[in-house]
């Protein structure tokens, strides 16, 4: 099967292959050697995540500690 990539920079997966993910609407996309890998990433309802982000704040962990995490986290991989 042929994924094709349009003028506008999409990535059109074939119905066969996405039929295997019927409720997966976000791909997490991963470079490989020569390649590119797609795996299924099912996201939390907003429900949850407000639970998560409650339970942050809870815990004293900021908008600005994220960032900093992230940025650490970043530094790590490259």
């Amino acid at each position: 099967m042929l994924a094709r990539l349009t003028s506008e920079n999409r990535l059109i997966l074939p119905e066969g292959i996405l039929a295997h993910f019927p409720e997966v609407e976000y791909f997490r996309v991963e470079r490989t050697g020569d390649g590119i890998l797609l795996r299924p990433v099912r996201v939390p309802p907003l429900a949850r995540i407000a639970r998560i982000q409650e339970k942050m704040a809870a815990s004293g962990i900021t908008e600005s500690d994220v960032r900093d995490a992230v940025a650490w986290a970043r530094r790590r991989t490259e």
